[in-house]
């Protein structure tokens, strides 16, 4: 009887709760069809719950790596944007801040269209003394008749203890019918 009784049981499993089990009258279920239902469903329900306590401990663990490696007190962020863009097409941007290279990126067409949309790129972050600092980006590209262009913008800011957000623009200037480069120190 026993190997009666767990042969159905295993049938039981294997089909599914929406067929009877094929073994007699003198054995009993030991659980109701829905139960398995529910319990399926409850497992999928706290495997959500879990992932989403998951992204929510990263989100907090990675606001927390940023505050700890870089604090407010000395940290410094650079942007990249650019106003339209018929004069100039980006390629790449180097950075310097104290005449120590931070960041150089190569942008792909896609980057450079999400630029010309109004995007802005963060390219740097990172942290610096309070003081007086000197940043210099070069930005590399085609310019106006597909000619190479290279050139580069110069700003010197003071550092003090509130952090430090810097704006990289590229502008068309159509009087000039040439692109301009500018350094924004956002307060």
């Amino acid at each position: 009887m026993f190997s009666r009784c767990c042969g159905a049981l295993v049938a039981w499993f294997v089909i599914g709760a929406a067929v009877a089990p094929a073994w007699g009258a003198d054995a009993a279920v030991a659980a109701p069809a829905p139960a398995a239902s529910d319990s399926a469903g409850g497992l999928d329900g706290r495997i959500q719950d879990v992932k989403g306590d998951v992204i929510r401990l990263n989100r907090d663990l990675l606001v927390l790596e940023e505050e700890l490696l870089f604090p407010a007190s000395t940290q410094v962020a650079l942007f990249v944007s650019m106003d339209v863009g018929k004069l100039f097409e980006l390629d790449s941007v180097q950075i310097k801040l104290d005449d120590k290279v931070v960041a150089n990126y190569l942008y792909t067409p896609l980057e450079v269209q999400a630029l010309h949309r109004g995007g802005v790129q963060r390219v740097y972050l990172g942290n610096l003394r309070a003081g007086e600092h000197e940043l210099v980006a070069f930005f590399t590209g085609k310019g106006p008749h597909e000619r190479d262009y290279r050139r580069g913008a110069t700003v010197k800011f003071e550092k003090g203890t509130d952090p430090k957000y810097i704006e990289l623009r590229i502008n068309d200037s159509t009087g000039k019918l040439q692109p301009e480069f500018d350094v924004k120190v956002w307060q």
